[in-house]
Parts: C-alpha cells; sequence; structure tokens
C-alpha cells in the first residue's frame, strides 16, 4: 500500500465535507500590479495584532523614532513586537478604535511622521543556511511576524512547536474568498521572494515535502511559481478546485494529505505544519533583507472605489487615508466599508480604523453589488446550512443554544471547531446572521474560561502557600523537638537534671514551704495599718488612754507666731524704705512714724496676751452632769456659751480674763469631751472681750503721731492697714498660745436650759439666735467707737489734736483698733481652746419659746441679723456728721 507521501507525489487529491461556490468577484483588483499606498500624516498602532498577549512599550510620548525601530517588547514565544513603519515622532499613547468586529478600543500608539523614511539599524541573515533553526525562529519573533493570512498566530510560536514532529510543509495560496487578490497579486509580482521564503521555512523544519496549495482560478500566479521553482527544493505546487472554503486550514489539510485535523487542535498534531504565502514573503523580508514587519499587501475593492488594486500599505495606515487617496465614492443609501471579503468580513464603525497585520482586505460595495439584510426571519429547518458546512457541524442547533446562552450545549455540539467562514449564513434562505451568534457565543465562552482559569490560579496558589506554611510549621516543630531532646540528653550526659523536671519541682517546693510558714510575713506598710486600726479600737474602748501632746503642740504655735512676727516686722520696715525712697524727706520721716507707731501697739498688745494665759489656771465652774454624759447636749450647751460669751466679752474688759474663776465640776475636768466644750465656751468669751478691748483700743494713744500724718488723710490709711496686718498676726500668736493651755477662763457659767440640752434642733437655733445678738452689740461698739474723738485713756504719750479733730485720721485710727481687736480675739481663742473647764461666768437664759419651737428661733434669729444690719447702717451715717463738724 501506498503511503500518503507517495500518493501526494502521483497527485492524489481529497475532498472536505459542505462548501459553497459564490461569485468570486476577483477581476476587480487582479488585472494591475501591487502599488505603493504612500506615508499617511498619521500612524495608528495597535498594541496586539495578533493572537496571545501584547508587548511592553518601550517608548515615550516625545520620543523620535527611526523606520523598523522596535515599540513593544516580550520574552515568551506569543508576545509578537510592533515596530515604527515610518520615521516620526509619537504624540500619543491612548485609546483608538482597532479592527475588531466587536469594535471596541485598545491601546494604540500614534506616531506622526515626518516623511522622511530614515531606517534604523537592521541585522540579516543573507547566509541562512548556515544558521541554526532556532536562531532564524528568534529573528522571526523579534521581526514581529504573525500569520498574514487573517488568523495572527505567531509564526515564530508555530514553527517552534512543528520542529522535528512534522514531515510535510504546506503553503498556502489558496485564497479562496471572494474578492480577495492579495496573495495572488503578491505570488506574480514577487514570486522569487515567496519561494525564497519557502526555502527559509524548509531549512528551519525540514520537512519530507513540501506542497504549494493553489486554487485554479489564479493561472497567472502558477505560472510565476512554476518558473522559480528548482528541483532541488523539492518543492510540489498542487492546483486544487475552486471551492469555498479550501483556502482554510483544516480543510486545505483534508484536500492535500486526505488527514483530518482532531477537534480543538492544531495540524501539526498530525505531522503537518502550514503557513501562508503572504507568511513566507515576510520571512524573506525578515531574514535577508533584516526588515521587520511594517507593512503588508491590501485589496482595495468594491464598486465604489474608482482606483482599484493591491497595495503596500503601512501597519497603522488610517484607512480612511486610502479611503481618500483612491477615489473612494460612497453609495448615499448604502454607506458602507467592510474589512475582509464579503463572507467572512465586517463591517467598520468608522473610517478612522488603522491597518494592522490580518488586514488584507477593504470591500466597498454598493446596494445593487452586496445588498443588505434588513430583517431576520424564523427558521424552516431546510438543513441547507448544515449541508454546506466545511467542518460537518449543526448550524441550526448552535444558533438555538447560542442565541438561549446554553453555553454548554454549545460546547457539547463543538463550537470551537467553527471556521466562522460564513458559507452557512450565505445559504440561509431565512438571511439570519449565524456567524455573529457564533462569534458572541465564542466570546462569551472564552470570558468564562478565562475567569476560571483565574480562579484555578488563585486556588493553586493559594493551596501552595497553605502547604509552605504547614511545612514551615511542621519544620518548626521538628526543630524544637529535637533541640529540647538534644538539650536533654546534654543534661543527662553532663549528670544534671531536666531543667523542666527543676522547674516543676522548685515550683512544689515554694508552694510547700508557703503552706508550712505559720506566721506569714507581712510587709511593713501592712504592719503599720493594721498597728492603726487597733489603735484606734483601743482609743474607742477607753479614751483616756490617747496621750496628750498639747505641750508640743503649743511650743510649735509659739515658735510659728515667733516667726511671723520676725516676718511682720521685716515687712513693715520694707514697706517704710520703699515709703521713704518714693516720696520726698518730709513725708517718709511720717510714715516712719506712723509704721513706729503701729510696732509700739503691737508690742502692748503682745504683753496683754502673755499675761492673759495666767488666767487660764483658775478654776472653772460647774458644768451640768447631764450635759457632760451626753455628745449632743455638749454641743448645744458649747454653743450657747460662745454665743453668750461673746456679750459678756463686748461688756467687760480684757482685764476680765484675770479675775478668778468658779470651781469646774469634776466630771467636766476628768472628760475631754467636756473639756473641749468649755474650751469652745471660752473662745465665745475671749471674742466678746476682744471686741470691747477694740472699743478702748481705739482711744488709747501710743506713740506720737507726726503732725504730717495726722494732716494727710492717705498716710493716716496707709498706718491704718499696717496696724491691722500687725493686729491680725497678734490675734493668730494669740489664738495659737491660747489652744496649748490646759485650762480655760474660770468664768462661772450658768445652766443651760433643758429644753436645750434636750433637743439639738433648738439648742442650735438658740445658738444661731444668740451669734446674731453677738454680732448686733459689735457693731453697736463699733460705730460708738468710730464716732468718739481720739481721747486721751492712759498717760503714755501724746496724741496730736489734729487726730482728734480730722474724721478721716479718726476712721483710720478705728480700724487700726478693730484689727487689734481681731487680733487679741484670735489669740484669746487660740488659748481658750486648750482649756479643760468652761467660763464660770452666768450666761444668760435662752428664751423657752425659742428653745422650744424651731420655727421661732428662726424667726428670732433673722429679726437679730435685720438690727445688726440696721445697727451698722446707723453706725455708718455717724461719720459724715463728724466729718461736716
Amino acid at each position: 500500500m501506498l503511503s500518503i507521501i507517495e500518493q501526494i507525489k502521483q497527485g492524489k487529491l481529497w475532498d472536505f465535507h459542505g462548501g459553497i461556490h459564490p461569485a468570486e468577484n476577483k477581476a476587480l483588483s487582479s488585472k494591475q500590479a501591487i502599488k505603493t499606498a504612500g506615508i499617511p500624516q498619521e500612524l495608528i498602532l495597535p498594541l496586539k495584532q495578533h493572537i496571545g498577549s501584547r508587548g511592553d512599550i518601550i517608548v515615550n510620548i516625545g520620543d523620535y523614532v527611526l523606520k523598523g525601530q522596535p515599540l513593544t517588547q516580550g520574552d515568551i514565544a506569543m508576545c509578537v513586537p510592533i515596530h515604527a513603519p515610518s520615521s516620526g515622532t509619537i504624540t500619543a499613547i491612548e485609546q483608538r478604535t482597532t479592527a475588531h468586529p466587536s469594535g471596541l478600543t485598545d491601546l494604540c500608539i500614534v506616531i506622526a511622521t515626518d516623511n522622511q523614511d530614515t531606517w534604523c539599524h537592521a541585522t540579516q541573515y543573507p547566509d541562512y543556511q548556515d544558521r541554526d533553526p532556532a536562531e532564524l525562529i528568534e529573528a522571526i519573533r523579534l521581526a514581529g511576524i504573525a500569520g498574514l493570512g487573517g488568523a495572527g498566530f505567531p509564526t515564530a510560536r508555530k514553527l517552534q512547536g512543528g520542529l522535528g514532529n512534522v514531515d510535510i510543509l504546506i503553503i498556502n495560496a489558496a485564497e479562496c474568498e471572494p474578492y480577495i487578490t492579495a496573495d495572488d497579486r503578491l505570488m506574480q509580482d514577487y514570486a522569487d521572494e515567496v519561494i525564497e521564503g519557502i526555502r527559509i521555512l524548509r531549512h528551519i523544519i525540514s520537512p519530507k515535502l513540501t506542497l504549494i496549495g493553489i486554487e485554479d482560478n489564479k493561472p497567472d500566479a502558477i505560472k510565476a511559481l512554476e518558473a522559480c521553482v528548482n528541483e532541488d527544493d523539492n518543492i510540489i505546487i498542487r492546483v486544487i478546485p475552486t471551492k469555498y472554503p479550501s483556502g482554510s486550514s483544516k480543510q486545505l489539510v483534508k484536500l492535500l494529505t486526505g488527514r483530518e485535523v482532531p477537534s480543538q487542535a492544531r495540524s501539526t498534531s498530525i505531522g503537518v505544519i502550514m503557513q501562508n504565502v503572504g507568511t513566507a514573503f515576510a520571512i524573506k523580508r525578515a531574514i535577508v533583507n533584516g526588515e521587520p514587519l511594517i507593512e503588508r499587501v491590501v485589496t482595495l475593492t468594491g464598486e465604489a472605489f474608482k482606483q482599484r488594486g493591491n497595495v503596500f500599505a503601512l501597519l497603522g495606515t488610517p484607512i480612511a487615508y486610502l479611503l481618500e487617496k483612491f477615489d473612494y465614492k460612497a453609495d448615499k443609501k448604502y454607506p458602507r466599508v467592510i474589512i475582509g471579503g464579503s463572507l467572512m468580513g465586517f463591517t467598520l464603525p468608522h473610517a478612522n480604523v488603522p491597518i494592522t497585520k490580518i488586514t488584507n482586505c477593504i470591500l466597498t460595495p454598493k446596494r445593487k453589488e452586496l445588498p443588505l439584510h434588513t430583517y431576520e426571519m424564523a427558521c424552516i429547518r431546510c438543513s441547507a446550512c448544515a449541508d454546506a458546512c466545511p467542518a460537518s457541524l449543526l448550524p441550526q442547533q448552535l444558533q438555538w443554544y447560542a442565541k438561549d446562552k446554553n453555553y454548554d450545549k454549545c460546547e457539547e455540539y463543538n463550537l470551537s471547531d467553527c471556521i466562522e467562514c460564513g458559507a452557512c449564513a450565505y445559504v440561509c434562505p431565512s438571511e439570519i446572521p449565524l456567524v455573529q451568534y457564533y462569534r458572541q457565543a465564542k466570546a462569551e465562552i472564552w470570558e468564562r474560561k478565562q475567569d476560571e482559569m483565574s480562579a484555578e490560579r488563585a486556588r493553586q496558589r493559594f493551596e501552595a502557600k497553605q502547604q509552605r506554611m504547614d511545612r514551615d510549621k511542621a519544620e518548626r516543630e521538628n526543630r524544637f523537638a529535637k533541640a529540647a531532646t538534644d538539650r536533654r540528653q546534654h543534661m543527662a550526659t553532663a549528670g544534671g537534671d531536666d531543667a523542666v523536671a527543676a522547674a516543676i519541682a522548685r515550683v512544689k517546693a515554694k508552694q510547700a514551704a508557703a503552706t508550712d510558714t505559720a506566721t506569714p510575713t507581712i510587709k511593713p506598710a501592712v504592719a503599720a495599718a493594721i498597728a492603726k486600726a487597733k489603735a484606734k479600737q483601743a482609743a474607742s474602748v477607753s479614751e483616756e488612754a490617747i496621750p496628750d501632746n498639747s505641750e508640743m503642740a503649743a511650743l510649735r504655735k509659739q515658735r510659728k507666731l515667733q516667726a511671723r512676727e520676725q516676718k511682720a516686722a521685716k515687712h513693715a520696715e520694707l514697706m517704710q524704705q520703699q515709703t521713704v525712697t518714693e516720696q520726698p524727706p518730709e513725708q517718709a520721716s511720717d510714715k516712719k512714724d506712723a509704721v513706729a507707731a503701729a510696732v509700739a501697739r503691737a508690742k502692748a498688745r503682745k504683753a496683754a496676751q502673755q499675761q492673759q494665759p495666767t488666767a487660764a489656771t483658775e478654776p472653772t465652774a460647774e458644768v451640768n452632769s447631764d450635759v457632760a454624759n451626753d455628745p449632743k447636749k455638749s454641743a448645744v450647751a458649747a454653743a450657747v456659751a460662745r454665743a453668750k460669751a461673746r456679750k459678756a466679752a463686748q461688756q467687760q474688759q480684757p482685764t476680765a480674763a484675770t479675775e478668778p474663776t468658779a470651781e469646774v465640776n469634776s466630771d467636766v475636768a476628768n472628760d475631754p469631751k467636756k473639756a473641749a466644750v468649755a474650751a469652745a465656751v471660752a473662745r465665745a468669751k475671749a471674742r466678746k472681750a476682744a471686741q470691747q478691748e477694740q472699743a478702748t483700743a481705739a482711744a488709747e494713744p501710743t506713740v506720737e503721731v507726726n503732725s504730717d500724718v495726722e494732716s494727710d488723710p492717705k498716710k493716716a490709711a496707709v498706718a491704718a492697714a499696717v496696724a491691722r496686718a500687725k493686729a491680725r498676726k497678734a490675734a493668730q500668736q494669740a489664738q495659737s498660745t491660747t489652744e496649748t493651755q490646759p485650762a480655760v477662763d474660770a468664768e462661772p457659767t450658768t445652766e443651760v436650759n433643758t429644753n436645750v440640752a434636750v433637743d439639738p434642733k433648738k439648742a442650735a437655733v438658740a445658738a444661731a439666735v444668740a451669734r446674731a445678738k453677738a454680732r448686733k452689740a459689735a457693731q453697736q461698739a463699733q460705730s460708738s467707737t468710730e464716732t468718739q474723738p481720739a481721747v486721751d485713756a492712759k498717760p503714755t504719750t501724746e496724741v496730736d489734736t489734729d487726730v482728734a479733730v480730722d474724721p478721716k485720721k479718726a476712721a483710720v485710727a478705728a480700724a487700726v483698733a478693730r484689727a487689734k481687736a481681731r487680733k487679741a480675739a484670735q489669740q484669746a481663742q487660740s488659748t481658750t481652746e486648750t482649756q479643760p473647764a468652761v467660763d464660770a461666768k452666768p450666761t444668760t437664759e435662752v428664751d423657752t419659746d425659742v428653745a422650744v419651737d424651731p420655727k421661732k428661733a428662726a424667726v428670732a434669729a433673722a429679726v437679730a441679723r435685720a438690727k445688726a444690719r440696721k445697727a451698722a447702717q446707723q453706725a455708718n451715717k455717724v461719720q459724715p456728721n463728724i466729718e461736716e463738724e
């Protein structure tokens, strides 16, 4: 039995299923030789003009590029670079409409040409017979060559996949589609270069047989090829019958070899590789001449063209440029421009679409030449499409599933084997655009597969990451376990114990020691807190055990008072010095005299306070036992005593503190609480005595006052302010001294009304009433003191008569006296607080009605406050009267 190669050499041909015989219309453009289209002003180069991935841009906007200079690059076989078709400047890299049935945009490089057409450096391989096939394949890839028959598959990738796997090389010269004559005219005009390109392909692939398949409707091209082929080339030119689509890859393989390409496979799987005539011509130019793919032959046909034929058009040339240059006259009722032939072509959205590597024809038919289908009718199930399908498919079923978007069924019926030849739509009596349904379904299926592939890659990456993390974790655990084992072995060999066991033993030992310890260690702070708590508890049980630190406190207060006196004296000296520096000598001497007078008064008051503590040692009066036993009653009694003490102090001189006091009840002397009550009563009496002293102190002459001071009211005011400050300080010293004394004034007090002692609220009301009365008495004493002239009470130093005459000076002296009185009262209060008993001076009785009814007591207190305000207002009115005199 003869082999297939022997059968081919004997001239045997096979046939494929289906096919049609449409009107060819090739004579419109095949009579003239190929022309040059020229250089347009602008070139638009899409980055992707082939099947596969696009390259990376290696130029920028504003760069000047030369003819043949690469604009993109890529390292993979499916990435084909593009080159500058002419010299010029890159003006934009942006989205432009491309030659695709979808009419969508793609990223493009725009070049403004300079009409110089300056070439860049080219690499040539004229001695390709001595070159390695791999080197030539790489040169073909860098030249940017892709299949020029219409598919656009990268040529280098196809050749690389056929090395050592194929025994038959087929050159496709059939060009079966109507109107297209680009390959026919190329074989007629450049047959020698086409054959030279076939020789380069034979050198790379080394096939056993090379066939050129060409239809019998191209006699001139057949003669041109036969004239260029030698016997040593081992190239057979096989003429096949004219039948559409005999130029399809699978159908041509079936015609020439009788082999069928499996579904979803390429011809290399059956030992056959196929290249187009235009691709062979581009390979010759790239290898021998060093020219990358920057132009191709394009057929300009259709009755709307006045100048029809084939031209060498630069890639990126706008179709509008070709239409204008070759006298395109559009049909007013039927303006249409088609890329490709009448069966497989598609209508352009506009004429600004560029020429690409897969553009082989521009068809501009008129209405009578190629009528437009106006509407789609229902399928009549005539099966004409199935009879015409060259791939032996069921176009009717595929159209139903594609229209229903049942893409699984489309794949089941082998939609991918459709070559989109358009034979089914050509024979359909219902004018159904079947190819459009198939293209749309293929696009959807492709997108779904891309999504599935992306998801699968993501899943694989995730699983690889998980495996890597698990592996790292296992290695880390093994490393730790090995380190622990090595450590234990090392300790065992060194005679030591396991570190973990030793740590556990230490913890257990500590716990045992903690439980065995009978008396746990207590921190010093905790022990101190416990001791304080115990001390408080012992004090509540027996208050007599509390130590008496009153003596030490009295000593501390005396030291503080002495320090304050020294500070006040220094302050007075500073004020005196400041006054001297700021004022004239006469005024400075006046202020010195005022300050000296204030200092003298302070010293006199201090001497009187030193005599006062002697009265604290005298016996005190008795206190009712009921009051002493009840703390609340004691507080009430103390409040009442304070009120009465104020009133008594206003009526008597400070010398009354030295009078002998009555006996103090033994209960009061023994009980510290009773002593505190008595001390409070004593403080109240001391305040009253200080107020009375204030009334008399205003009239006492001290040192001589300079006549300038008396005559100047401002100087007198300054001196009075200094005196008041010293009086307050002396009063505070007296108060601190009084608090350290162990006894209180011994003036006898009267019994407290039982109603007041019984009810704390009534006692509080009574105390408020007493305080109000005391304020009123103090205001009355103050007003009387302010109205009196400065009378000599004691024969000390003389007082200038100007003080008595000038009301302002009298007011200043009164203010100084009040300050001294306050200081004396504070000293008396501090002395009285330390006494254990209360004053024995009788107090006045509290009205039983006020004590019984709290509301009445509140009313009485309010009345007392009102009277006190009125007395103060009257006292203020007296001073203007004095000033008028």
